[in-house]
């Protein structure tokens, strides 16, 4: 009777994994991902986005290129100080800036702007590959694996093997001229002036 029955629970579950796979097939056919790694894609799409045709008076609509290293064995603090020290440069200056500096972080982001350099004169037609400006450059977090750590007289404590996403957006033209940095002063009377804009909402 046990095996009748150990049978009948394997049946059962064969057809529920059939009917899971069946279902997922149908939504991947439909065109609705249903894995997170399909959805975490969307930074690469936007080198697909198509802009409406321009007027013979309007100005030239520049090229942008995204691209993006993922699951990149480093810590994404360590990654966010070099992305934000090429912000803002032109391509040129980036790779100068990376080239002397010995973290492994600026080796990685190096290689991944010179892949972002060949795919803007392969596939966005910028005729001059020097004419690119790091437009956004930004660190994120990838997969954290918790492994333990053995301690001494029977303990243990967490450590993480962390992995960090790095993506890059470049634009064509010269870089733009940097903003001035907001002081403690200006600050203080933007707060201000805040503060006097308030409304009471319904009121006379």
């Amino acid at each position: 009777m046990a095996a009748s029955l150990s049978a009948a629970l394997w049946g059962s579950v064969c057809r529920i994994q059939r009917g899971l796979s069946a279902a997922s097939t149908v939504l991947s056919q439909s065109g609705i991902h249903t894995t997170a790694a399909l959805e975490r894609r969307s930074w690469e799409m936007k080198n697909r986005l198509v802009y409406p045709p321009q007027l013979p008076d309007e100005p030239r609509r520049p090229a942008e290129i995204h691209h993006c290293r993922r699951q990149i064995k480093y810590s994404m603090d360590k990654m966010w100080y070099l992305a934000k020290l090429i912000k803002g440069m032109s391509i040129d200056q980036a790779i100068a800036q990376l080239e002397f500096n010995d973290k492994k972080g600026a080796k990685i982001i190096k290689e991944v702007l010179l892949e972002a350099q060949e795919m803007a004169v392969r596939n966005h037609h910028v005729e001059f590959k020097s004419n690119l400006y790091i437009a956004d450059s930004f660190s994120g977090k990838g997969t954290y694996l918790k492994r333990i750590r053995i301690h001494g007289r029977g303990g243990f404590g967490i450590m993480d093997k962390v992995h960090c996403h790095y993506f890059v957006k470049l634009v064509e033209g010269p870089p733009p001229p940097k903003e001035p940095p907001i002081t403690g002063f200006q600050q203080a009377k933007d707060y201000v002036q805040q503060l006097r804009n308030r409304t009471i909402i319904h009121s006379l």
